[in-house]
């Protein structure tokens, strides 16, 4: 009897183990489907608001400059052509109306602007207003009340790890969908041309490629909270990279999308200090909580700031009694009023709790601001993500510079800039630009100048007393 009975428990827990299993793989299962099924449900909720933006520039080729080939083999080609860029943009619906939002450099100086919807109808756009910042543009498309918008999320609810979907036309395959979680937030990237840098970015590992610029970027509720803007596709030592994709906030654009319809530009508010966050190391030095407030770093000669007293080492605390934990935080608070507004600045300084009051200013363009440089006056200007100073014979001597070269001083060199790819290195000596002279800024900059902007610069650079070539991609 008592064999019986042990052989019937070892049945039991055989078929209790399989029907566990079984639950364990009916409840995955279910999770597999309900997650399928919300994808599902975003992209039919978005998909339908997604467009194709096509854009028609003009190129100007600089023929004259080979003006003794001509003299002798006829007459040039025509000076200029036609091309047609690529893009994607999204359907939203503000005040009553709709309108397509894409990235800015998708219709930067476009004769033209199409639209194509999913039925394939074709729609003439124009470029309502845009903004360089945030690279975010407002078309105004003909008969764009009969197309479906795009739902818009929040994107200050987005957490690390949330699933993501990127909707666009890369390389000219119509409405493809890409799956990726948000990798990070609150990025600060370099733009590709240099001029400064895309601020509080979303980084995701949605894939995109050109073509995706200006799609969105969908949460799992199928509401739009990213706008597809960057891929980052090459390290500063040539490395390829995969899966680091970036996008601007919703939020953000939302923020500025009254002025851009209304305006076709954005106007925001400056103080003119450069900040950063209060790592618990830093908040050890100047006695204070981390997290407690924005250290100023330095303060631009001539801006609100140095004129309302703002100095390097004071930590911001507050502004109109709101607190400001982080670089983020002050900056969204300061940049979205409006110039001329006055504002209370609450601060520490030296452990003393102070109060300023401070007029806003305008703030300057991005490539404006990549050449201030606090306390340096115009002695020291930011191109290509290098510093450049001229030759001084303190600085030939700090730098160990031959005698008798003559030129422009490279103080640094930021990682992953055009100077950087091109390899230049701090402590060079920019002598020559495609083969002139050069001994100071103005003339730097009058050469620079005449340039087209995707043209290629050949520097002549003295280099530990050696005289290399150097070309900016």
């Amino acid at each position: 009897m008592r064999k019986w009975t042990t052989i019937g428990v070892f049945l039991a827990l055989i078929v209790g183990m399989g029907l566990t299993a079984l639950a364990q793989t009916d409840v995955q299962e279910s999770i597999a489907a309900s997650g399928q099924a919300a994808i599902h449900a975003a992209i039919d909720r978005v998909a339908p608001a997604v467009v194709r933006v096509e854009a028609v520039t003009k190129r100007t080729y600089p023929w004259e400059r080979f003006e003794w080939f001509w003299r002798f083999f006829g007459e040039p080609p025509l000076p200029e052509r036609k091309v047609t860029s690529l893009g994607s943009g999204f359907v939203i619906e503000f005040g009553g109306k709709k309108y397509v939002l894409t990235n800015n450099h998708v219709v930067d100086e476009a004769e033209e602007v199409r639209v194509i919807s999913q039925d394939g109808k074709i729609r003439r756009a124009e470029v309502l207003g845009a903004d360089e910042m945030l690279d975010v543009a407002v078309l105004e498309v003909e008969g764009a009340d009969d197309l479906p918008a795009a739902p818009i999320g929040d994107s200050d609810a987005l957490r690390v790890g949330d699933w993501v979907i990127a909707i666009g036309n890369p390389l000219g395959f119509d409405y493809t969908v890409t799956l990726g979680i948000v990798s990070a937030l609150n990025r600060d990237v370099p733009r590709p041309d240099d001029r400064g840098y895309f601020r509080r970015m979303i980084q995701t590992d949605a894939a995109i490629n050109p073509g995706n610029s200006g799609g969105p970027l969908v949460n799992a509720r199928g509401e739009v909270v990213g706008m597809n803007t960057l891929i980052a596709r090459m390290s500063s030592q040539g490395i390829a990279i995969e899966g680091i994709n970036f996008a601007v906030p919703i939020n953000e654009i939302m923020r500025v999308l009254p002025q851009l319809i209304s305006k076709g530009a954005v106007t925001r508010a400056w103080l003119g200090v450069y900040i950063q966050d209060l790592t618990p190391q830093l908040a050890a030095q100047f006695g204070v909580e981390p997290g407690s407030g924005v250290l100023v770093s330095d303060v631009i000669p001539g801006s609100p700031a140095e004129e309302a007293g703002i100095q390097r080492g004071d930590i911001i605390t507050a502004v109109d009694g709101k607190p400001v934990r982080d670089t983020n935080e002050l900056q969204l608070e300061i940049m979205y009023r409006r110039p001329g507004d006055q504002v209370t600045v609450e601060l520490i300084r030296e452990g003393k709790q102070l109060t300023v009051q401070v007029v806003l200013g305008v703030r300057p363009t991005e490539e404006e601001l990549a050449r201030m440089t606090p306390g340096e006056g115009t002695e020291q200007e930011k191109y290509f993500g290098m510093v450049l100073r001229e030759l001084t014979p303190e600085l030939a001597r700090q730098y160990r510079v031959p005698a008798g070269v003559e030129g422009l001083l490279v103080v640094s060199v930021r990682d992953g800039s055009r100077a950087d790819w091109a390899g230049v290195a701090k402590g060079d000596v920019i002598i020559e630009v495609n083969r002139k002279p050069v001994r100071s800024l103005a003339e730097w900059k009058a050469i620079i100048d005449s340039l087209p902007p995707d043209a290629q610069i050949l520097l002549t650079v003295v280099r530990e007393g050696r005289t290399l070539f150097l070309v900016l991609p």
